[in-house]
């Protein structure tokens, strides 16, 4: 019978320095590239509500460990024991492998450490301008990622540089294990934006996915939709807050990028996939619902509706 599976998961992952679930997953496919170790199952693992069922993953998790005694030992073996027999085979003190994984297990616990890791610093930002005066142009911008309130204690603060002067944005930031989202509000105003991200990982030297908000320069309210890049910056430093505005037609992000500290390697050739990326599902502009196409439905259902009223 299997015992103490999350205590000796957290033990073994102070041993080897994994800070996170997928570090941990990662290890053992170093051992095993068909290991049944996978993400979704660890997480019950690590909170106790299930143990592993097939035997392999014992036996991975032996070879993992360098141990001379079987998979079935880990499974069965009880907590003082499992301790003693690592820390004796890679020359650590028992109270001191505890000690490590008792902090690690803390820090997990309050700030969700395996998911919200690494976010924090300041990127810049890259995104289709939503302004019918700027159709096709790129628009620069900053956001940044800070400790604050919150389940993730993480909180953002994004800024461009419009012609009508500084927009200011902030929210939440709430990592998951699908995706990373960000849901921000103007600082003395009425705008919002919502990023859908791709999940983070280390070293999280970049962000992509979706913005979603509505045009802050234009004559009509147009719900908007474009691909974002944000490009974590190295100098917190570069990249002042009155750094941004739209970038000239055919200008280069990896120029642009140059300037901010990061220089990238064949500068040509990353500007073609960043112009892919960016461009992508959107026939080079934002996406965006033309107001006369929403009217023409708005007037079916109003019609609909007053005629149906009482």
């Amino acid at each position: 019978m299997a015992q103490h599976i999350a205590q000796k998961l957290r033990l073994t992952s102070a041993l080897l320095g994994t800070v996170t679930r997928k570090d941990l997953a990662a290890a053992f496919r170093a051992v095993n590239p068909k290991t049944a170790f996978d993400l979704g199952r660890a997480d019950k693992w690590l909170q106790g509500r299930a143990r592993p069922r097939q035997m392999s993953v014992y036996d991975d998790w032996a070879r993992l460990l360098e141990l001379e005694q079987a998979g079935a030992w880990i499974a069965e073996s009880d907590l003082t024991s499992f301790t003693a027999a690592i820390a004796a085979r890679h020359g650590i003190d028992s109270a001191e492998l505890e000690r490590r994984a008792g902090m690690q297990f803390e820090a997990s616990a309050h700030d969700e450490r395996g998911l919200g890791s690494g976010l924090a610093g300041i990127y810049a930002c890259y995104s289709r301008a939503w302004s019918p005066y700027y159709r096709g142009q790129l628009i620069k911008g900053r956001l940044a990622i800070e400790a604050g309130p919150g389940v993730h204690g993480l909180t953002a603060t994004y800024r461009e540089t419009l012609p009508t002067g500084q927009l200011q944005l902030g929210g939440p930031v709430n990592p998951a294990k699908r995706g990373l989202y960000v849901h921000l509000k103007e600082v003395g105003g009425d705008a919002q934006f919502f990023l859908c991200l791709f999940p983070h990982t280390q070293p999280v030297s970049v962000l992509g996915g979706y913005m979603c908000g509505a045009a802050i320069i234009g004559p009509e309210a147009q719900p908007s939709i474009t691909r974002i890049l944000l490009v974590r910056l190295r100098d917190a430093g570069l990249g002042a807050e009155a750094w941004g505005g739209y970038l000239p037609a055919g200008g280069s992000i990896t120029a642009d990028l140059a300037d901010l500290g990061i220089a990238v390697e064949h500068p040509e050739t990353v500007d073609r996939q960043l112009e892919q990326f960016l461009g992508a599902d959107s026939g080079g502009g934002a996406n965006q619902i033309p107001p006369a196409d929403f009217r023409a439905v708005l007037d079916v259902f109003d019609r609909h509706w007053l005629q149906h009223a009482g």
